[in-house]
């Protein structure tokens, strides 16, 4: 099973976010740190402001953080909401033809207990416990923040 690019952004930027505590971040500010593209990157940051998992601001001034602290975030909850289906195989999906050996078949079981079993542990997991607090993380997050400044003021 893999996530898909979408899901595995919108977990950089909740990381990203719990980092910031709540200091406003910007698109460019994650997409510099993490080397993505913006413009998929928009569309992470308007699907998790839909599902409030992240308040976003219009504006000059404007960015993103958290709807609420990383500790209530559960990456289960994350998993579910932005991955569009957990079609592991043909059988899975309503809109494929009925598969032949489905009378003999108990494949489709085992692996809807196992996206359940993965799902349920990911719901023992939160933003908060996805991020490690020490001093590489803070020297991680000091030098992104002095690239964002030089490369600012680069650009005026």
């Amino acid at each position: 099973m893999q996530l898909t690019l979408h899901t595995d952004y919108a977990l950089r930027v909740l990381i990203y976010l719990a980092q910031k505590d709540s200091e406003l971040a910007t698109i460019s500010e994650i997409t510099d740190f993490y080397s993505i593209s913006r413009n998929h990157l928009v569309k992470v940051v308007h699907h998790l402001a839909q599902e409030d998992f992240i308040h976003t601001t219009r504006g000059k001034h404007g960015g993103m953080r958290l709807a609420r602290a990383a500790e209530l975030i559960s990456i289960g909850q994350v998993v579910r909401r932005m991955e569009p289906s957990f079609d592991l195989v043909e059988c899975f999906s309503n809109d494929n033809r009925p598969c032949t050996v489905i009378p003999i078949c108990a494949l489709k079981g085992v692996l809807q207990r196992a996206v359940s079993e993965f799902l349920a542990l990911l719901d023992q997991f939160t933003v908060a416990d996805a991020v490690v607090q020490n001093q590489t993380t803070e020297q991680i997050f000091a030098t992104s923040q002095l690239r964002n400044t030089d490369s600012t003021k680069n650009k005026n």
